[in-house]
């Protein structure tokens, strides 16, 4: 299938303000596109960009006083649905000592995923649970049900354990959840974001929207779960991973300012012919 994707987001900004943008693609899916998804600024100014430690694209702007408009539309291959990434055979949990290098990072606590809050809390709660992908989708399950998705319920200072305790939240929020009790029971877990459809959910449904989700590293490695929907999707296109939210935020500003407004797409269009 294709899906067209893209956003656009309007700012007030007071005084020129230096903005860095995590808003493309992942390198993993750049080979997918096929149309560019390109920076577009108005008014234009100069973009830079650099890779993070994550091995996300960043861009660097001098956003000018007033009016801003940052925006991109682009088309990607997607396969549809998202593959069934876990079955339950041979995807295990690894032994701390036998985990690659790179994966130890998403072991520890970090601003939004406080594991060492919720240690005692998810051995608890999960310590029975068959080590590997049935304890994952243990986690994922729990997390389900004990968040309420709302938008009014968003807080961007918002951590795993105050998810917990509140039951309330956005996407972020249950990937945050997640990842923490991930993490408290010794399995490296990375945090996602990115574009998901709406495509195949009850009609009318929104044109789609950035996402929030997270993978767990088992014994097959890297594995994909989204506890918010909790159910295979389709249209789901990964733009960055770190540790949580903070490592990712779409646009990092330094200076005052106000979103104006905020508008994401991710849809399915009909080839030609």
């Amino acid at each position: 299938m294709k899906l067209r994707i893209g956003y656009e987001l309007s700012y007030m900004f007071p005084q020129p303000t230096p903005v860095i943008l995590v808003l493309n693609t992942h390198f993993t899916r750049v080979s997918d596109l096929l149309a560019p998804d390109h920076i577009t600024i108005s008014p234009s100014v100069p973009i830079s960009g650099y890779r993070d430690e994550f091995g996300n694209w960043c861009s660097r702007i001098l956003a000018p006083a007033g009016h801003v408009r940052i925006s991109a539309d682009a088309v990607i291959k997607d396969s549809g649905l998202d593959k069934e990434t876990a079955q339950d055979g041979g995807q295990g949990q690894v032994p701390v000592e036998s985990l690659p290098d790179e994966t130890l990072v998403f072991l520890r606590a970090s601003r939004f995923c406080d594991s060492d809050t919720l240690l005692d809390l998810a051995w608890e709660l999960f310590g029975t649970a068959k080590p590997g992908v049935g304890r994952v989708r243990a986690i994922c399950n729990f997390v389900h049900e004990r968040i309420t998705f709302g938008y009014e319920h968003a807080k961007v200072t918002r951590t795993a354990s105050q998810a917990y305790q509140e039951g309330c939240g956005v996407c972020r929020d249950y990937a945050h959840l997640a990842v923490a009790f991930c993490r408290a029971l010794n399995i490296p877990a990375r945090y996602c974001t990115g574009y998901l459809s709406d495509e195949g959910t009850a009609t009318p449904h929104p044109p789609g929207d950035f996402a929030a989700w997270f993978e767990a590293y088992l014994d097959g490695g890297w594995k994909m779960f989204d506890p918010r929907n909790n159910v295979p999707r389709i249209g789901r296109v990964l733009i960055a991973r770190g540790r949580d939210a903070a490592d990712v935020a779409m646009t990092t500003t330094f200076g005052p300012n106000e979103l104006e407004g905020f508008k994401v797409w991710t849809y399915e269009i009909q080839s030609e012919g």
